[in-house]
Order: structure tokens, then C-alpha cells, then sequence
């Protein structure tokens, strides 16, 4: 990809590892992007193993999605970097997830009763929220649907619609946007 008149020499790297399946290819890449990687994930905030561990799954990502690069789209570190961004929000959903607990009242059955007027005010709030997104354009709805029903990255929705990965975010924040006019600044 020309970039201010320069020729990204990554873009060719990317090639051979499509190409040829080239491990040198793939292990220049690695010695490049690693260590600014890593660096990367920890300004984020991720510990020195967790950096380690997101980069091993960049860098599988890299391996196994390199057919999927387009120079037209971004350079290789865009790329790169937005795989590393992907990987460590996966990390983080993963890491953060409530441990089961067999005491829970709502795994015993107490408190089930005391609770009735919550399940029912989130239901109504479910109804709202649907109703809501019913308001939106069919292009909003279906993007807000694979966003937060669909749990999918705005990556992949871009991927999955063809839209650039820009117009799928800002088309998000506006749909978002008309679902808080709509459902009131409470919601």
C-alpha cells in the first residue's frame, strides 16, 4: 500500500506468508511487530504475561487471517494493530467474566420471589429497547443487532457487510445515539 508516496514493505511480507506459507516470512513479521506489539497491549494496561499471552494470539491471527489483508484497506501495521486491539478486548471480555457461584440465591431459589418486580421491570425495559430499535433506519438496526445482540467486533461487521470499518462505527454511534433520543437520557 502506497502510504505518503511510500510502498508499505510489510504488504509483501504478507504476501509470501499467503503464497509460499513462508515461516521466515512470517518470523520477520513476528521480530518486527512483537516487541511494539507487547508494548502496546502494556500501555493499554495489560500485565507483561498478559501482553505476551494477547501477542501469541495476534500473531496466530496474523498466520492463520494473513489471506485476508488487503493493502487497498490499510497498511500491515493498521492491521496488525487492529487484530492486537480485537485480541486484548477478547482477553479482557474472557478475564472478566463472574466466577460461578453454587450459593447465588438466584441458583437456590431464594429471593426469586422478592424479585419479581425486577424480572418484570426488565422485561418492560426489553420490550422498550426493541420497540426502540424498531424506530431505527433497516441499515441501523441490522448494524446495532450484530453489535450488541450478535456480540460480533465492529471489525467483523465491517467484514460481514463490506462497509468500511468507519462507516460501520459511525453509523453505530448515530443509531445509538437516536435509540437514547428515543428511549429518553435515563435509559
Amino acid at each position: 500500500m502506497k502510504d505518503g508516496g511510500r510502498v508499505d514493505p510489510f504488504a509483501d511480507v504478507i504476501a509470501r506468508i499467503v503464497s509460499e506459507q513462508s515461516r521466515t516470512a512470517f518470523a520477520e513479521l513476528f521480530e518486527h511487530f512483537g516487541p511494539r506489539v507487547k508494548t502496546y497491549l502494556m500501555r493499554q494496561g495489560a500485565s507483561s504475561a498478559e501482553a505476551e499471552e494477547v501477542l501469541q494470539e495476534v500473531m496466530l491471527a496474523l498466520w492463520r487471517r494473513a489471506d485476508t489483508f488487503d493493502p487497498a484497506l490499510s497498511s500491515v501495521a493498521t492491521w496488525v494493530y487492529a487484530i492486537a486491539r480485537n485480541k486484548r478486548i477478547d482477553h479482557l471480555r474472557r478475564s472478566h467474566r463472574a466466577e460461578f457461584d453454587p450459593n447465588d440465591p438466584l441458583l437456590t431459589g431464594e429471593s426469586y420471589i422478592d424479585g419479581a418486580d425486577v424480572f418484570l421491570e426488565a422485561a418492560r425495559d426489553v420490550d422498550r429497547l426493541q420497540k426502540a430499535v424498531e424506530t431505527l433506519s433497516p441499515e441501523q438496526s441490522t448494524l446495532i443487532k450484530m453489535a450488541y445482540y450478535e456480540d460480533k467486533s465492529h471489525a467483523s461487521i465491517a467484514d460481514e457487510t463490506s462497509l468500511p470499518l468507519g462507516t460501520v462505527k459511525s453509523r453505530i454511534r448515530l443509531a445509538l445515539k437516536h435509540l437514547r433520543i428515543t428511549l429518553g437520557d435515563d435509559a
